[in-house]
C-alpha cells in the first residue's frame, strides 16, 4: 500500500445522550479535530432507542442542537462500513429512552506511525479504550489502599 493510500487505525465511539438530551457541546471540538487533520470521519450516525427498545436512525437535519453548530456539516458522512449488525450491537448498550451518536473514524495522527510498524512486519493484535470511570475508580482504589 502506497503512503498516499495508507490509513491510520480505525476507531469507533458510541456516545449516549440519556433522555435524548443532545446539546451539541462536543460538535465544535469534533469539527476542530477534523480540520486539524487528526481524525477523518468515516461514519457519523445518530440513533434513538424508544422505551420499547427499538432503535432507529435519526437524520442530522432533524436534530435540534440549539444552534450551537451546523450539524449538517456532517450530513452524508457515511462510508457504508456500519451495518445492521453494528446497530444491533449499539442497541445493546444504549438505554431505552435515550439517543446516541455512533462515530467511526480514522486516527490520522497515527497513520505514519502505524505505516512504519507495518513496514517492519508488525501487526496490530489488540486495541481498545478504557472508560474514564474505570480509570477514576482504579485511581481512587489505589489512593485508598495507599493510605
Amino acid at each position: 500500500m502506497a503512503d498516499d493510500d495508507a490509513i491510520g487505525p480505525i476507531s469507533y465511539l458510541i456516545v449516549e445522550f440519556p433522555g435524548n438530551k443532545m446539546t451539541g457541546e462536543g460538535m465544535p471540538i469534533l469539527v476542530d479535530l477534523v480540520e486539524q487533520g487528526l481524525i477523518r470521519i468515516l461514519d457519523l450516525l445518530f440513533v434513538m432507542r424508544d422505551e420499547a427498545g427499538s432503535l432507529r436512525a435519526v437524520e442530522l437535519r432533524d436534530l435540534d442542537l440549539d444552534g450551537q453548530i451546523d450539524v449538517t456539516l456532517f450530513e452524508g458522512a457515511s462510508s457504508g462500513l456500519l451495518d445492521d449488525s453494528d446497530l444491533a450491537d449499539a442497541a445493546s448498550v444504549i438505554e431505552p429512552g435515550s439517543s446516541a451518536a455512533i462515530l467511526l473514524f480514522e486516527n490520522r495522527w497515527a497513520r505514519s506511525f502505524t505505516q512504519a510498524l507495518r513496514r517492519g512486519g508488525a501487526e496490530l493484535v489488540a486495541a481498545g479504550y478504557v472508560p474514564l470511570d474505570a480509570i477514576a475508580e482504579s485511581l481512587d482504589a489505589a489512593e485508598t489502599a495507599g493510605g
